[in-house]
């Protein structure tokens, strides 16, 4: 399970496996590292939140500190 003011019932593996690819996707777009809010395992999280429903995308926002339109950009990069 993952912390994260809540318990989010899936695995720690399905998480770092997002994350990963996440990661990889940064890479292949050129993303400079650190220029990001949220790196991609907190970014793999928010994702998860919005996959596993009961959370609109600016609620999970204002939960994990960025922007309106950080989120739906961080969960349409997610999907």
């Amino acid at each position: 399970m993952i912390a994260h003011r809540a318990t989010l019932d899936v695995s720690c593996a399905l998480v770092q496996h997002v994350a990963r690819l996440l990661h990889e996707e940064r890479r292949r777009r050129g993303t400079p590292k650190d220029s990001r809010v949220l790196s991609p395992f907190r970014q793999a999280v928010m994702v998860l939140r919005w996959f596993r429903g009961g959370h609109d995308i600016p609620k999970l926002g204002r939960d994990h500190r960025v922007s309106r339109a950080t989120a739906y950009r961080y969960i349409h990069e997610g999907i």
